[in-house]
């Protein structure tokens, strides 16, 4: 091959691997011929709300858990975690109910500490080009969901993928979750393209926060069913027993019998592309 067409990333390129990359956690694969869905709260409040909210996701089988101990808030005044206590508690009802947890980790100097209690680490939009942050994590033998940044393009978000690759962790997730626009309507604005795009340029699997790409709880079903109708390997939403109580990002969870009414047509449109899911969605379990 010709120096000059080759990828300024390398290693999450397909030109160095064409087959798809399959990352197992615990009872789950991401990846491949697989659908995910990954769900829970945007932070951990407290112990009635994790258990409460990971008793109803077990019903449907979901196995991957997602919530912030830690919270990145763009106000200095915000709700910004129960940090290790929310860690604790999340670790706890997932082994309770028998889920993987997905949670952030947004420093160096807590990576280790984190490690304790997360099965995949996620690296949020603000942190996606922290070098020292993906170095670290390269170090490390659990998998990575790397968030686009806000503002970067799709270069950057495989360079920065690379910096994980090139340390020795294969083990990355890609989450498309919104870009910055002109457009003020919604929170972000969810590049549904970036994932066949992706998918073609890279072998890692692709993934999608319609949550946090949207800011609009209403919008989070049918554009969760664009991202996989687009070939995404699986979601990524916010969901809260009480969103209007919620203290962190309550516009974007979606109620209990609103995940509930996704689960149908997610799993049609799974049948529909080929894939696999390891969640249940049968009327008669939802009923």
């Amino acid at each position: 091959m010709d120096n000059n067409s080759r990828k300024p990333y390398q290693l999450v390129s397909r030109e160095w691997k064409k087959e798809d990359t399959i990352i197992k956690v615990k009872n789950s694969i991401i990846g491949g011929n697989n659908l995910s869905i990954i769900a829970g709260p945007c932070a951990i409040e407290n112990e009635d709300q994790i258990f409460t909210i990971c008793e109803f996701l077990n019903k449907h089988n979901i196995k991957l858990l997602r919530g912030g101990a830690y919270k990145p808030r763009t106000s200095p005044y915000s709700f910004q975690g129960l940090k290790k206590e929310g860690l604790i508690l999340m670790k706890k009802a997932a082994d309770k109910f028998g889920m993987a947890v997905v949670t952030e980790v947004m420093e160096t100097n807590l990576v280790d500490e984190v490690y304790q209690y997360a099965d995949i680490f996620q690296v949020g939009t603000r942190n996606m080009q922290n070098y020292q942050l993906l170095r670290a994590l390269s170090k490390t033998d659990k998998p990575v969901l790397l968030k686009r940044g806000m503002s970067s393009t799709i270069e950057e978000w495989l360079l920065a993928a690379e910096y994980i690759l090139a340390g020795g962790n294969e083990k990355v997730i890609l989450c498309e979750r919104g870009i910055r626009t002109y457009e003020p309507a919604t929170r972000n604005t969810l590049d549904i393209s970036a994932v066949p795009l992706v998918k073609a340029l890279s072998h890692l699997p692709v993934i999608v926060d319609p949550s946090q790409g949207t800011g609009i709880r209403e919008l989070v079903a049918p554009m969760s069913y664009a991202a996989i109708a687009a070939g995404a390997d699986g979601v990524m939403v916010e969901v809260h027993n009480n969103p209007k109580e919620a203290l962190s990002d309550g516009p974007q969870s979606l109620y209990f019998d609103q995940f509930e009414a996704m689960l149908p047509v997610i799993g049609k449109l799974a049948e529909i592309s080929g894939k696999r899911v390891d969640f249940d969605y049968s009327r008669e379990v939802i009923s």
